[in-house]
């Protein structure tokens, strides 16, 4: 097994690149919406990276997992996966791009209370507690941010609700998948599994739905749909799990809460969306939690380090 580790100028130049396009990905999405409907975008860019995933397998030789038991994991995984994708597609229509980016990332907290529920390994620290507590407190005070003169936006509400909704699933499915016999099966058959299965969900939705037009082939459409299913949900995907494989997780976990900064900064910058000052109090609190309760071996290991360098006290 390779020793993974730090972080160095490479991975955080990396991290940079990966986070501006998974930021990207919410307005993306949103820009293209007029063309094409966000349900009927997911289900086609889950489509096109199943199908460059699966040629990956085939050619590197990565079925081996469906017989290891696999199957009700990966099938639990990408129904978790769709309904993921799913609360994506309609909060975008309710809310912001910079607000489904920053709720869509209170998944590691969702996760991590999950794991601490069904694995004794997976237990919470005190840190990660805190950053529980500060999370949903600003997640509290984001909601509260809906308002601009002086009244809730219930439209703004309920997609902030189902953006937070995704953050769920997305959590969830980390449990599914570190809780089944996908935790040793390797990383991409994992992937085909959620893409694979959100391509038939998501499309048949579209379909039950009346979703699936009218469709203008504009060069923003297509490109969003491209974007989404090759560059982010293939290639940026592969340097992450490539990234896993060679540094630390938690020093990555991180550099990655620059996803919602850029989702929120290029949602101001393409789309023009508005911010209220609530909403930026509450995606610090919500970031600050996020980064409580994933980076909190990252953070024991830096508060260790300080105070063993810190000056000595003279007798």
């Amino acid at each position: 097994m390779s020793i993974r580790r730090g972080t160095d100028a490479f991975s955080f130049q990396v991290m940079i690149v990966l986070c501006a396009l998974w930021g990207l990905q919410q307005v993306a999405i949103k820009l293209a919406a007029r063309d094409m409907a966000p349900v009927l975008q997911a289900a086609l860019r889950s489509g096109i990276a199943a199908l460059l995933v699966g040629l990956l397998m085939t050619w590197r030789g990565g079925w081996e997992g469906l017989r290891q038991g696999t199957l009700r994991g990966g099938l639990l995984a990408g129904f978790l996966f769709t309904v993921e994708f799913l609360l994506i597609a309609l909060s975008l229509g309710y809310t912001s791009a910079g607000h489904v980016a920053v709720f869509l990332y209170t998944a590691p907290v969702f996760s991590a209370l999950g794991l601490h529920l069904l694995l004794p390994h997976e237990r919470l620290r005190p840190f990660q507690w805190l950053g529980i507590a500060v999370c949903f407190t600003g997640i509290a005070v984001a909601f509260i941010g809906g308002s601009s003169t002086g009244h809730l936006d219930r439209r703004m509400l309920l997609g902030d609700a189902l953006a937070v909704g995704a953050g769920l699933a997305w959590g969830l499915t980390t449990v599914a998948v570190r809780a089944s016999r996908l935790s040793e099966a390797p990383a991409a058959l994992t992937l085909f599994y959620q893409l694979a299965i959100a391509f038939v969900l998501l499309l048949g939705v579209a379909f039950v739905t009346g979703k699936t037009g009218p469709v203008a082939l504009t060069p923003i459409a297509v490109g969003s749909v491209l974007f989404q299913g090759v560059v982010v949900s293939f290639a940026s995907y592969l340097a992450w799990f490539w990234l896993l494989r060679r540094y630390l997780a938690s020093n990555l976990a991180v550099f990655s809460f620059m996803t919602p900064l850029f989702g929120v900064t290029l949602g101001v910058l393409i789309l023009h969306e508005p911010l209220t000052v609530n909403f930026v109090l509450g995606a610090v609190l919500v970031l600050a939690g996020i980064g409580l309760v994933s980076g909190e071996a990252w953070l024991r290991r830096v508060l260790a380090r300080a105070m063993s360098t810190g000056p000595r006290q003279e007798n």
